[in-house]
Parts: structure tokens; sequence; C-alpha cells
């Protein structure tokens, strides 16, 4: 495959303005396919939970009682060794999962070149596409990619679903040049599309998908090839009317260090807009102070009037600096700052000092008199004797 490297040319739009989004006429088809995969959609089946026999279920745990994992023992070198002879993809898939459990990292290269010898090309799409995924499970993204090379589908659905693999496995891989390829073809030279496309990053514990925009994504991989302008442009792509079209515009400007100020300073206030209009004020305190490090008088003016509004006494005293005719109001607001151990502050109470434990005697050694503790014991007068 060859290489893939293309910086836009920049292109910035200094008067604000939405464009309403069309998308062509297959677009919403590959949209909902592409987010029919990245639902969680499997293509091997998961196996199921194993019932006793006699088909009944297993007895739910009392309440109040732990549920005991039950781990499966590692295989033997027999067992094994049958599974890469004889096991099917499912077969390879579950091993894989209990070999990285058992922290086997030799077993899981044998499973790697079982993997890439089980089904050789020419293959059809599905089973490529199966063959892959085990790849993946199994921690192989670069054997991931080279299953992928095989077979290059034409443009439609199945196109959709080989580049979103693709992509999950050259950012597996970190192979951020291969990521960003496959991004740009599913985005087919329209890269304000990417930002309706949610790709997923990771599994939370309750069965969740944390996901990000392939929007930012791309201009993450762009970045990192160090192609700052066309990652830039990417986020200029945006949108998005609200905080997240305001986060790129800020993200954005902070990688066009050669624009000149006033430019920048002009892509910041589209971005104040927007941050402004949802509310989101602890968003336009940070534009604002982006702006004002450009410099901008107007904007440290703007930045000191909103700080009483955020009470944000840390921030105004920062921006009133070295200032002789702000030195009143610096007192006043190094009056307002609270010390981290003061009650609301982040750093956590000292523990209350309790009282001090006589140590324990140990068998067979004498107590100094000075380790018992003093007891009220009412002393009696001697008997007279009669």
């Amino acid at each position: 495959m060859t290489a893939f490297a293309p910086v836009l040319p920049l292109r910035l739009p200094l008067r604000s303005g939405r464009r309403q989004r069309r998308l062509p006429g297959r677009w919403p088809l590959l949209l909902a396919l592409l987010a029919q995969a990245l639902g969680g959609g499997a293509l091997l089946a998961q196996p199921q939970a194993s019932q006793p026999q006699g088909g009944q279920p297993q007895a739910a745990p009392a309440q109040g009682e732990a549920p005991q994992a039950s781990r499966p023992k590692p295989y033997s070198s027999p067992e094994f060794q049958q599974i890469l002879r004889q096991g099917s993809l499912e077969e390879l898939a579950l091993a894989c999962q209990r070999v990285s459990d058992d922290d086997r990292l030799d077993r899981l290269r044998q499973l790697r070149e079982r993997l890439l010898l089980i089904h050789p090309a020419p293959q059809p799409l599905a089973v490529v596409l199966a063959n892959a995924e085990v790849l993946l499970r199994c921690q192989q993204p670069q054997a991931a990619l080279t299953v992928l090379d095989r077979i290059s589908p034409a443009a439609g659905a199945e196109r959709v679903q080989w580049l979103l693999l693709e992509w999950r496995a050259a950012h597996a891989a970190i192979d951020h040049r291969r990521a960003a390829f496959a991004l740009e073809r599913l985005a087919a030279a329209r890269p304000a599309q990417l930002e309706a496309l949610a790709l997923p990053l990771a599994r939370r514990a309750d069965g969740s998908v944390v996901s990000r925009s392939a929007l930012e994504l791309l201009a993450d991989h762009q970045q990192a090839r160090g192609f700052p302008l066309a990652a830039a442009e990417l986020l200029l792509a945006s949108q998005d009317p609200g905080v997240e079209g305001a986060q790129r515009r800020l993200r954005a400007v902070r990688l066009l260090q050669a624009l000149p100020p006033q430019e920048r300073e002009g892509l910041l206030e589209l971005a104040l807009d927007q941050a402004a209009a949802v509310g989101a004020w602890g968003l336009v305190a940070e534009l604002l102070d982006a702006q004002a490090a450009l410099p901008s008088e107007r904007a440290r003016q703007r930045r000191l009037r909103l700080s009483p509004r955020l009470d944000d006494a840390y921030g105004e005293w920062q921006m009133l600096g070295q200032d002789p005719a702000a030195a009143a109001r610096r007192a006043q607001l190094e009056a307002q700052l609270r010390s981290p151990r003061s009650p609301g502050g982040h750093s956590p109470p000292p523990a209350p000092a309790g009282p001090t434990l006589p140590a324990q005697p140990v068998p067979g050694q004498s107590i100094p008199a000075q380790s018992v503790p003093a007891q009220s014991v009412p002393v009696q007068p001697p008997a007279s004797k009669p």
C-alpha cells in the first residue's frame, strides 16, 4: 500500500457562519452500518455461559454473598498443541483470551503464527474480517493489518467495515500513517463528515464503549505524523456549534503558532461566541486567557470582568500580574485565596491525634514503672492492732 501523507492547503474561515451539512445519498447507509459495527457487534459469536447438565440454570448467589469468579486452568501442553493444529477461529479466539490472562507471550506468538496461516489468501471478505478480528483480540495488531492487506473491497458497505477494522488495527499498532489513511478514505475527501462518526477506543467495566469523534482522531494522527497544519484545518472544519466545536477551534489555534496574532484572535473570537452561547463559562475563561496571551488588551479586560462572575479570584489575581495600579485589588484577592489545607481546600485534613496507647508487654519481660499508667485507686489506711 503506497504512503499517503497529504498536507492539505490551509483555509482559515475568519468569518462566522454555519453551513448545513448535506450527506450524499449513500452516506446515511454507510453511517448506519458503521454505527452498527461500532455498537459492539462482534464478527464472531461470543461463547455462551455454560449450564449444568439437565438444562437447569445455576442458582444465583444469595444476597450478601460475593459471586466466585471461575477462572479456567491454564492449558496443558498437549491441549494447547491440539488447539493450534485443529482449532477453529472461535476456539483460537478463546485460546487467545485464556493465554493473555495467563501472560504467556510465547503461546501468543504461536497463536499469531497459526492465525496467519489458518485461512491463506484468497478468502471472502467475511473470513478475512473474522481472521483480523481474532488477531486483534489476540493483541497482534500488526498481524491483523497483514491479513487485511489480502483484500481490498470495492466502494460500499463492505469497504466501510474493512476500513473500520483497518483503523482499529492501525490505531492499536500506533501506526499513525495507516490509521490516518484509513480515516481519510472513509471520509472520501469530506473531512467534515467524520465529525458524525464516533469511533471506539475502550470498553468500560459496565460494558459501555468510550468513543471519540473520527475528526478529532484524524487530527491526532496528523499531528503525530508532524502535520500540524493539516490537523488544524481538520479541527476548523468542525460544524459543531457548541462546546466541542469551540474546544476544537481552541486546539486548532494552539497548533497554528505561525499564524499572525490578529488571525488567531479572530478564530478565538468565533470560539468565544460558541462557548458563551451555551453558557460554558469555564471554557470562555480559557479562551480569553488564550487571547490575552497573544497579547490582547481587550481580551485581558474582558477576562477581568468575567472573573467575578465565575468567582475566580485566582484567575483575576493572575491576570492582574505586577500592575502597580492594581496593588490594592491584588491584596483583596490574595485575602480571598484559600489555602489547600483550609476548610474546603483540596488537601485532606490532618488525621485527629488520638490517645497514645501503652505498649503491650512481652511475656517474661518486666514493665518499667513509668510505662504503667497511673490509676486513681483509693488508699486504705492500715488496720489498727487490737
